[in-house]
């Protein structure tokens, strides 16, 4: 989409509109960024890291079951 060079703030604003979730790893992203303004969802997992992301895919798929647009979720190791 040619969105490669953007960050924060700016990869926010060319996201809405266009997804319904957004998923990071920025643990800061809730306490930078105002993101009740956006209209999608956001998950937090803990790492980027495949092995974690695939241990943590029972509590993934949960939380996207209940996940409603402007909602921010943790998935928080156990």
């Amino acid at each position: 989409m040619g969105w490669a060079g953007l960050k924060n703030g700016n990869l926010l604003a060319a996201a809405d509109g266009y997804f319904d979730l957004f998923i990071t790893t920025d643990k800061n992203l809730r306490f930078q960024q105002n993101l009740k303004k956006y209209s999608f969802a956001i998950v937090l997992l803990p790492s980027n890291r495949m092995s974690v992301v695939l241990n943590l895919i029972t509590e993934i798929e949960a939380a996207l079951t209940t996940i409603e647009p402007g909602d921010f979720v943790e998935v928080a190791l156990p």
